[in-house]
């Protein structure tokens, strides 16, 4: 007797892996999708913990320590909603930026709570869209940076009523001590920086940390440029400043400020201490990074 032998034909076996490569290319999305939204839960249960915790400070009469939360989601913006709701507090993307809710979270982001005696409490979210690699360190004190590099004790700064350390000042010997220090996601490791101030005054609030994403040596001298600003107190603002050519030996670069500090404040800089005051560095960053968005600063080079 014969017995037949019949298997698949070469068009079946395709015609098989072509149903089969379209449901992987379906579910694929759909399990990114749903898993995207159980790291955005996790994270809001983690904030909404962080919220209750500072909260319950408040209500002992503690207001300066906000609490910082990790974030778990690897897409910018929100997938799970399109309004979140955390404490009573309701945030959309197209409502934009209000005084409790400032930013936008995204991968490797994080979100610091903390409450306001007079604005109630507020969230404050951080986050790079494409890459990890943008995210910084927003618990960094640019202080305590400068007194560990020790040029605040060296006799040229200490005897200095104006003194300017500027990261462009490619013969400066402190500049080098001040990288030294610095954290693998300082702030400070990008773009364009500058100590200035009082060197000999026990003020913390006559020294200043300028820092821009630009760089100035790319932008050119007299151009106007959006500066995110700490004060030796603690206190941050965001400002504007207007770039200058500076000149020693042979050497020429552009600095972040068009000149030194007078009775009036830094020639060029709007508002250095005088404009709307930030509480964290998370909140100012979040400022600079919307005033960055402004049609003036497009043509800039980044």
């Amino acid at each position: 007797m014969k017995i037949s032998r019949k298997g698949f034909t070469l068009a079946e076996l395709l015609i098989v892996v072509a149903i089969i490569a379209v449901l992987v290319a379906v579910a694929i999305p759909v399990f990114g999708s749903q898993l995207e939204k159980s790291r955005e839960a996790a994270d809001l249960a983690n904030v909404r913990a962080a919220y209750a915790k500072v909260l319950t400070e408040a209500n002992m009469g503690i207001y300066n320590e906000p609490v910082t939360v990790k974030l778990k989601q690897k897409q910018y913006d929100w997938q799970s909603a399109d309004v979140i709701t955390i404490g009573g507090i309701s945030h959309s993307v197209k409502e934009g930026d209000t005084e409790n809710w400032i930013g936008i979270p995204g991968a490797n982001g994080e979100c610091q709570i903390s409450f306001d005696q007079k604005k109630g409490t507020k969230f404050v979210w951080s986050g790079d869209g494409t890459s990890a690699s943008n995210s910084y360190d927003m618990s960094e004190n640019f202080f305590t940076t400068l007194e560990k590099s020790g040029c605040l004790s060296d006799a040229n700064i200490s005897s200095n009523s104006n003194f300017e350390i500027d990261s462009k000042a490619s013969f400066s010997t402190f500049v080098p001590k001040i990288e030294k220090v610095l954290g693998e996601q300082s702030l400070l490791k990008n773009g364009t920086w500058a100590f200035l101030g009082n060197g000999n005054s026990d003020k913390a609030s006559e020294r200043y940390l300028f820092w821009t994403s630009f760089d100035t040596n790319q932008v050119g001298a007299g151009k106007t440029i959006p500066i995110l600003i700490q004060r030796g107190d603690g206190k941050y603002y965001v400002s504007k400043s207007q770039t200058a050519e500076r000149k020693k030996g042979n050497v020429t670069y552009v600095a972040i400020s068009k000149h030194l500090y007078n009775k009036w404040g830094y020639e060029g800089v709007i508002n250095a201490g005088d404009g709307k005051e930030y509480s964290s560095l998370s909140e100012a960053y979040a400022a600079y990074e919307k005033e960055l968005e402004k049609e003036k600063y497009k043509d800039l080079l980044k």
